[in-house]
């Protein structure tokens, strides 16, 4: 029989299992009894192989490095974005102001570009709750994957998952910016809003 991965309960309890049902036969071992033993051992090696491969995998680079490290460069993303929106926004109050000192047809032509921008400045809502959906994406990824690790190598979790926050009943109506051909069609908005009536 096989040995497991030193210090493996779970390769023990196989080994365990396999030695148990050898000595429970007596005599010669029938053809069946033959086939139900080698299947054993292979259970076995299979375990002890899945368990070593899954210590191999550096989850620890994954957990601890990898996706903190994307969330924390997310989260600077956000960070930046907001703070140049603001300067967008700052440089469009001062052309609002300067509209009074132009020829009325400059002015209209401010005003138009200003409202485009200040339109257009939306983006850095859209891209913090996108950004947002991406960060809870990998901090649920980065549990399963240590409760998978915990699992399989019977390790302690170094980080417990985070609790999740409960949603209030607009968040669980709101569901952020949707990709492309993901959001309700305007045939679907016309529809519902025609409902009410």
């Amino acid at each position: 029989m096989p040995d497991g991965i030193p210090g493996d309960p779970e390769g023990d309890r196989v080994e365990a299992a396999v030695r148990a049902v050898l000595g429970s036969m007596s005599g010669d071992l029938t053809a069946r009894e033959a086939a139900l033993l080698a299947e054993l051992e292979a259970l076995g090696r299979t375990i002890a192989r899945a368990k070593a491969e899954i210590a191999a995998l550096s989850v620890d680079d994954i957990t601890g490095a990898h996706i903190p490290s994307a969330t924390d460069e997310l989260d600077a993303i956000v960070g930046h974005t907001a703070e140049a929106t603001n300067e967008i926004l700052d440089c469009c109050e001062v052309l609002e102001r300067l509209q009074s000192q132009v020829p009325a047809d400059a002015a209209a032509a401010l005003q138009d570009a200003v409202t485009r921008i200040y339109e257009a400045c939306s983006f850095q809502d859209i891209t913090g709750q996108r950004i947002g959906k991406v960060v809870s994406a990998l901090k649920a990824i980065e549990a399963r994957v240590e409760a998978a690790v915990s699992n399989a190598t019977g390790r302690p979790m170094a980080v417990p998952p985070p609790p999740s926050a409960p949603r209030t009943e607009g968040q669980e109506l709101a569901n952020g910016p949707q990709l492309p051909g993901g959001g309700s069609s305007q045939e679907e908005i016309d529809r519902l809003l025609a409902s009410f009536d």
